[in-house]
């Protein structure tokens, strides 16, 4: 059966075929009756708009983009049903692109991805920020865990977080906490050792930083190396898959965890909870992040005024597990870090690695 097109309901409704086009793409531009009519007849006759032929005349695709970095890392699984969740609420389409890790994909996506879509959330974008600037001056951008200067963004509490952190390890008595860093110019990194640093002041702790490591569970049982040789009683890492790979490794040097060394990660992924011990973690709200991200650019996308101050800052909360105890004290040098790990140990410890961030 051929499907009616607008000819076929301009005739039925007794209007010119432009009055039908109009109808439906500037509805305020035709008499609130007439548009009536033209929907009830395209109603009956079945006929449905083509939301592309649509976009043509009105730049108004109710599409937008959701773009990160790397798909396979769980940090971004509550982020992209949040983003989602409130695209679907608002009758938009959320096309969702991976760049792999790569400024160089990245670009070429939202090249491609730009003429089609009416706005954008960079989540984990690599890009600089210049080039984040020049992409909003196309289309309304939101920026996810990034602040960028004359872009709205969404962040989350990383000083109070992290003071919460180095409070529970302070109270459980100990001294000196490692962090293990993340990406060199990731910008939560460079915000978490800087709020690691101003709360080891008021908190008299003594804090240092090793890294940088890939933020993946290869990279964690790589720091693992690198902390035996000078080795701590706790560790804030940069993130829950630095801090899972972290266990592995020093367990495969007889490290116990928490009994040796106490490890804290970053963004409560779903994984935490899951190994053995479970990881104490600053918990970020991933999907409530996503959905604000999508909320503050339909409304953009809509006319407000896109703020560009102070980024949209959500809370954040320490989530204890079992991966933190008590500063055991006794011994003044641990022995874990002179321990030779055999090949198959290491290779068990090294042998999933989920994505990066």
């Amino acid at each position: 059966m051929t499907q009616p097109t607008i000819y076929d309901v301009a005739r039925a409704a007794g209007v010119a075929p432009s009055t039908v086009s109009r109808a439906f793409s500037r509805p305020g531009r035709v008499n609130a009756n007439t548009a009536e009519r033209i929907r009830q007849v395209a109603a009956e006759l079945g006929y449905r708009t083509n939301p592309m032929a649509r976009a043509l005349s009105t730049s108004r695709t109710s599409m937008i983009a959701l773009i990160i970095s790397d798909i396979t890392n769980p940090f971004f699984f509550e982020i992209i049903r949040g983003a989602q969740n409130a695209a679907a609420e608002a009758g938009y389409t959320m096309l969702l692109t991976d760049t792999q890790e790569s400024d160089r994909l990245e670009r070429e996506a939202l090249e491609r991805s730009l003429p089609t879509i009416e706005g954008i959330v960079l989540a984990g974008s690599r890009m600089p920020d210049s080039a984040i600037r020049m992409t909003a001056k196309q289309k309304p951008v939101i920026v996810l865990n990034r602040a960028v200067a004359d872009v709205p963004s969404v962040v989350t509490d990383i000083p109070r977080g992290v003071r919460r952190a180095a409070e529970h390890l302070g109270g459980l008595l100990h001294e000196t906490v490692t962090y293990v860093a993340g990406p060199e110019a990731s910008w939560t990194d460079g915000m978490r050792w800087r709020s690691l640093r101003e709360a080891s002041t008021e908190l008299n702790l003594k804090v240092r930083r090793i890294g940088p490591f890939p933020p993946t569970v290869e990279g964690g049982v790589r720091a693992a190396t690198e902390l035996a040789a000078h080795p701590t009683s706790a560790v804030l890492a940069y993130n829950d898959q630095l801090a899972i790979g972290l266990i592995r490794g020093l367990r495969a040097m007889g490290a116990a965890v928490p009994g040796d060394i106490s490890v804290i990660g970053f963004d409560n992924i779903f994984a935490a909870d899951l190994v053995t011990p479970g990881l104490t973690t600053v918990s970020a709200p991933l999907r409530a992040m996503g959905a604000t991200a999508v909320k503050h650019l339909l409304a953009i996308i809509a006319g407000a005024r896109a703020g560009s101050g102070r980024p949209v800052v959500l809370p954040t909360r320490l989530v204890v597990r079992d991966s933190t105890a008590q500063r055991s004290r006794k011994r003044t040098s641990p022995a874990w870090g002179t321990t030779k790990v055999s090949g198959s140990a290491w290779k068990a410890a090294t042998s999933t690695s989920p994505g990066s961030r």
